[in-house]
């Protein structure tokens, strides 16, 4: 599928269409909820580094393993048919499918007793959350028109920075005060009963209904092969899935090993992590999805370059400040530095999921956006944890005291690199608009 031939089902809005339709607050905020849990029962692991490596013995390298490689395997390649299952049945159901599986899994992890069992249990939350964005992504589109999508999603998309926060907060806290063991229990069994709710209350909508005047059942269904091939061999959406998948590398590589940095290597501790990187996390990437979502609604009615400048801009002004961060002496002013990337990170995120979810037919967007998270994860987070991880083992044995600092500066030509493709995308973008296209 071209740009052009997209345009049928972006450019011609129902007259009727302007409006989100019945009940969908209600159900992006159960969305979104759902999403914390996602991203909360993701990152649990790394925010519990140091009490699980104390306990069983694992080093950085294994860590970075489990919560990067062996994670994103089974998360990434599964998405691709559920997404594609999902674009034919009922997307709530699967959502709320997923949600039961992967709260069964992180409920799990609790029992580990050794390293190969703790990795079973957090391939299998993989497993679980395989089916959990993907649907989420094309749900909203059908509740939310275009022109508020950027909003809405941007709005879906705190759950990451919302279930970092309490993560940190909650995880941490019941770490400090009973085990690492109870925190994965505790959190598993809210994901059960959040799924229970999802599966009793999300409404599946009419795929497209807010998109076009001609509606995707006046067309004919397109198959499995032929969303992937128009996927990888458009321009826009291949340039923007290789962007994200070099920003994740710096992003999951950063939150995978910020607790344990923090802790092991600026001297904080599990109390005080609680509190202030709990903080940080929670207010400065909901900022940053927040703000990046408004911006694209605003500046992209003007010109869809903004789809890949404002990405690109959040992270030329992030990387300085990330380097202040990881150079700082103290745990009070590597905070300090650490506040203002935290957002300017995810400027990417918002604008890169809005610009599948218009780009596509309504009956593609699940297995788009599963397409877009197969690269952007594969890469970004099967490589950025695996590779400090690795990076920080290295170094150990000269730099015991500060092995992770030098991890986190190995991550900078990778900041750099995502930049650039950011600036390649936007080139796309703009012949895209010179040829009359909808980028």
């Amino acid at each position: 599928m071209t740009s052009t031939d997209s345009s049928a089902h972006t450019g011609n809005i129902n007259a009727s269409a302007t409006r989100p339709a019945a009940g969908a607050w209600f159900v992006l905020a159960v969305l979104c909820f759902v999403y914390v849990l996602n991203f909360l029962d993701r990152q649990l692991l790394s925010i519990l580094a140091k009490p699980i490596q104390d306990e069983l013995g694992i080093s950085d390298g294994q860590l970075g393993l489990i919560g990067g490689l062996y994670f994103a395997a089974f998360y990434c390649i599964l998405a691709i048919p559920v997404g594609w299952l999902a674009d034919r049945t009922n997307r709530a159901r699967v959502l709320a499918l997923a949600c039961g599986l992967w709260s069964v899994a992180t409920a799990a992890c609790g029992f580990a007793n050794s390293y190969p069992q703790l990795a079973a249990a957090r391939m299998a939350v993989g497993v679980g959350e395989a089916g959990g964005v993907p649907p989420s992504y094309s749900i909203i589109s059908d509740y939310f028109p275009p022109g508020t999508r950027g909003t809405a999603l941007s709005l879906f998309n705190l759950g990451p920075p919302l279930g970092q926060a309490l993560g940190i907060a909650f995880g941490a806290s019941i770490a400090a005060a009973y085990s690492w063991r109870s925190a994965f229990v505790a959190i598993g069994v809210v994901g059960v009963f959040t799924a229970l709710i999802v599966w009793l209350f999300v409404r599946e909508p009419k795929r497209g209904a807010l998109d076009a005047a001609a509606t995707v059942e006046a067309k004919p269904a397109v198959g499995f092969w032929a969303t992937c091939k128009m996927f990888f061999t458009h321009a826009v959406l291949l340039r923007l899935s290789l962007a994200c998948a070099v920003t994740q590398i710096v992003t999951y590589g950063i939150l995978n090993f910020t607790t344990l940095f923090l802790m092991r290597e600026k001297g904080m501790t599990l109390g005080e992590v609680a509190v202030y990187y709990a903080l940080l996390i929670g207010v400065f990437i909901s900022a940053g999805m927040y703000l990046s979502g408004r911006l694209i609604d605003s500046f992209t009615k003007r010109s869809k370059v903004a789809f890949a400048w404002i990405p690109a801009i959040g992270l030329m002004l992030a990387l300085p400040l990330f380097i202040g961060f990881v150079w700082a002496p103290s745990w009070p002013l590597a905070l300090a530095f650490l506040a203002l990337p935290t957002g300017l990170n995810y400027f990417y995120l918002s604008p890169s999921v809005t610009l599948v979810q218009e780009e596509v037919r309504p009956d593609q967007r699940v297995l788009a956006g599963a397409l877009l998270l197969l690269v952007m994860n594969l890469v970004g987070l099967g490589f950025g944890p695996t590779f400090v991880g690795f990076v920080s083992d290295y170094f150990r044995p000269a730099y015991p005291e500060n092995s992770l600092q030098f991890a986190f500066y190995a991550l900078v030509p990778f900041y750099v690199l995502a930049i650039l493709l950011f600036v390649w995308l936007a080139r796309a973008l703009k012949r895209e608009a010179q040829r009359g296209g909808v980028a």
